[in-house]
Order: C-alpha cells, then structure tokens, then sequence
C-alpha cells in the first residue's frame, strides 16, 4: 500500500499484488461461510496424522473412509479390502457384539475383536499386531499396527483423531 497526496489530500492506494492478495482472502472468507474450505486434504490428515512418528515408529497403514465405504484417503499400505468387511465393521458399530463370533475381516486378513466402545471403536487383534478403527458422525478412521507400536499407541492416535473429526462434526 502507498500513500498518495492529491492538493491537500492524502489516501492510500494499492499495489496490484496487494489488489489481488485482498480478493484472494475476500473469495476465501465467502468460501468459509459457505463450508466450502477444509484446512488441510484428507489425505494430509492421514499422512501427517495417523502416520505420524511414534517414538520412532509407524502405524503400518491407516486410512479414513465413508461410512458407505468410500475412501476419503489411505496409505499406501492399506490393505484393499471387500464392501462387506466395511458392511460387517458398520454393523458390529451398530449392534456391538455381531464380529464377535466371526471374527474382524480387513482386506482377507482375519481380526480378533476385543474389547472397545460399543458404538464408537473396534479394536482387533492378530499375533503381535492389530487394528483400531474409530467411527465419526460421517468416518471411520483405521489404524492398523504391528510391533514395535503397541496397541496403546495406535488406540491415541485413531481415537483422537477421530474425536478430532466428532468435534468439527464430521
């Protein structure tokens, strides 16, 4: 911004970047009324978030998806999996106790359930290893872990994303 004098007169103008700057943040400010900005991708949750450093360590794979299934964003290594492991994990939410006898199916790879919150988190387990998947008003955040990570560590980082998310109400 510069400062003009016209006989007596002072005003400010501005320079074309700051022109633009201005209508750049007037356009981001009439897409935050309208919800239509996210601070960060769904993929950067993931990468930055649920894979994060943990003492040195990673969750092996992590991802969040629709409830209907859909993949919101994933790591690389996250298993692929069949709609009716999604199907099956949705209902166990819904009717706590249904994967008990069967078992938690993640991309062909058979879970143990153990305990959790009914209606709120799954956690599974297989040898050393296992899964922590979170459900949010519109999500379900996975995490899945092998040793060194325990499975503390991998219930705080999905859990508190996923509270995260429950309190932006998503």
């Amino acid at each position: 911004m510069s400062l003009v004098e016209s006989k007596h007169t002072f005003y400010f103008t501005q320079t074309e970047p700051e022109r633009e700057k201005t209508e750049v943040e007037r356009e981001r400010n009439r897409e935050r009324e309208r919800g239509e900005i996210w601070k960060m991708s769904w993929q950067t949750y993931v990468d930055d978030h649920l894979m994060c450093d943990i003492e040195g360590n990673h969750l092996t794979s992590a991802a969040i998806l629709g409830h209907d299934g859909s993949v919101w964003a994933q790591s690389a290594s996250f298993p692929k999996f069949k709609p009716e492991e999604i199907t099956g994990i949705m209902k166990d939410l819904d009717e706590p106790g249904f994967l008990a006898p069967t078992g938690l199916y993640l991309g062909g790879t058979k879970y143990m359930v153990i305990q959790g919150e009914p209606g709120a988190v799954i956690r599974g387990k297989k040898g050393s290893g296992g899964v922590t998947i979170k459900k949010t008003g519109q999500a379900l955040i996975f995490g899945i872990y092998d040793e060194p990570v325990t499975p503390g560590q991998c219930n705080m980082i999905v859990e508190r994303m996923g509270d995260y998310l429950v309190d932006q109400g998503l």
